[in-house]
C-alpha cells in the first residue's frame, strides 16, 4: 500500500505527487486478478436509454450494455480495473400487465423490462447510472473531480473510500484496504453467508 508524501502543492506551483503510480491502480488490478482467479460471478453494467419518439410511435426504454462489473459495496469494479460509483440496479424481467399498485412499482417494472429489451436474460443483475471514478496518475491533492458526497476522495495523501455519502474522510479506509476487505468477503465469504 502506498500512502504518499503529503498533500498540497509543491513550492513551484506544481501539484505535489501523493503516491506512486502503482498504488490505487495496482490495487484495482490485483482485485480483478483475485476475483477472476476465484471465479466470482460478475454483474452487468449498462446505460439506461430512455423511451424516445420515432416517427409516430414511441420506442420503449432499453439498456445498452457497457461491460461486466463486481459490486464492492458503494463501488463497482469492472473487468479492466476501472472504478465506478454504484448507481442503481435491477434484475431483468418481463414487464407483465400493469398492476397499478403504485407509480414507483410500475417504474421499477419498466426498468426491469428495459434490461430484458437490452438483451439480458431474465434474472440477470444489471447496474445502471454508474458514474466512472477517475484515478489520477500520479495521485495529486488537486486531482478529481471528487464530489464531496461521492464514495471516494483524497485525504492524508491517499485515495479513501467513505462509509456513507457525505461522511468525512477522516479515518476512512484507503482504496487499497477497502478493496482487499471487500474482495476477501467475495472470495472467501463468512460461514453461513449465501
Amino acid at each position: 500500500m502506498t500512502t504518499g508524501q503529503g498533500s498540497g502543492s509543491g513550492t513551484g506551483g506544481e501539484p505535489h505527487a501523493l503516491g506512486a503510480e502503482d498504488g490505487p491502480r495496482a490495487a484495482c488490478r490485483a482485485a480483478v486478478a483475485r476475483l477472476r482467479g476465484a471465479d466470482v460471478p460478475t454483474e452487468a453494467l449498462a446505460e439506461y436509454v430512455a423511451p424516445r419518439k420515432a416517427f409516430l410511435r414511441t420506442r420503449p426504454a432499453t439498456m445498452r450494455p457497457i461491460g461486466e462489473v463486481w459490486r464492492l459495496g458503494s463501488l463497482l469494479l469492472d473487468t479492466e480495473g476501472n472504478l465506478y460509483a454504484a448507481g442503481h440496479a435491477t434484475r431483468s424481467a418481463e414487464r407483465g400487465r400493469p398492476g397499478y399498485q403504485s407509480v414507483s412499482r410500475e417504474e421499477r417494472r419498466e426498468i426491469a423490462a428495459a434490461a430484458l429489451r437490452g438483451g439480458y436474460p431474465i434474472g440477470t443483475a444489471v447496474n445502471y447510472d454508474a458514474v466512472p471514478i477517475p484515478i489520477p496518475t500520479p495521485l495529486v491533492a488537486e486531482a478529481g473531480p471528487y464530489d464531496a458526497d461521492g464514495p471516494v476522495g483524497i485525504s492524508e495523501g491517499a485515495l479513501r473510500v467513505r462509509w456513507r455519502p457525505g461522511a468525512s474522510l477522516d479515518g476512512a479506509p484507503t482504496l487499497e484496504s477497502f478493496l482487499a476487505d471487500r474482495v476477501g468477503l467475495l472470495v472467501d465469504p463468512p460461514l453461513g453467508a449465501s
